[in-house]
């Protein structure tokens, strides 16, 4: 389990800088991760915490080594909670998998584990078994075909739609499509269709 179980270089350098970071920053690192993988969030923005100063000293980190902090967090957190690990096992695989841990980290972990862990869990397991993506934005525009396969004739109205989704990995792709006005109409159709149930529910 990557973050966990592995003990590299590349381990000790990240444990390394997070020793670096002023205790109530990694503890807002951490929080914006758990937050993300409680799907209360969209995803994590380096940049918004990167811009936080701690009592108006800058911290002396670069992109690339906040992003490593990020991706060794959200792995760590990811997969202790696909293993339902408690707060004190979680602390001990850090502790087995780096040395070079700063206690009050382990603590702030250990904390932040014990109220959230389960919520992390639950969300783990949701995805899981679901395993699909999450809309994020829909865009549409109406056009004149110039040349088309399904339409008869030229100059025929088409809808185009532009769908942006979230992949379970966090990563976000886009899919786009045309439809004839029929098409459309029909696609329309469907969507009142579910909107009349999600009512009843």
């Amino acid at each position: 389990m990557p973050g966990l179980d592995a003990s590299s270089q590349g381990t000790n350098e990240v444990v390394g800088n997070i020793g670096r970071l002023p205790l109530e920053m990694f503890t807002g690192t951490c929080q914006h991760i758990l937050s993300y993988l409680q799907g209360l969030t969209r995803g994590v923005d380096s940049s918004e915490i990167s811009n936080v100063s701690v009592n108006g000293s800058a911290v002396n980190l670069d992109e690339h080594a906040l992003q490593s902090i990020i991706r060794f967090l959200m792995l760590t957190f990811r997969s202790a909670g696909k293993r339902n690990l408690s707060a004190d096992d979680l602390v001990s695989k850090l502790e087995e998998g780096c040395s070079k841990w700063p206690k009050a980290s382990l603590q702030v972990v250990h904390k932040l584990w014990t109220k959230q862990g389960p919520l992390v869990h639950t969300q783990q397991e949701a995805q899981a078994m679901l395993s699909i993506g999450q809309l994020v934005d829909m865009q549409w525009k109406l056009g004149m075909a110039v040349s088309c396969d399904t339409c008869r004739s030229l100059n025929s109205p088409f809808v185009s739609v532009l769908l942006k989704i979230a992949e379970p990995s966090g990563q976000i792709s886009q899919k786009s499509f045309e439809m004839t006005i029929p098409q459309f109409q029909n696609f329309h159709r469907q969507f009142k269709e579910m909107a009349a149930v999600l009512e009843t529910v």
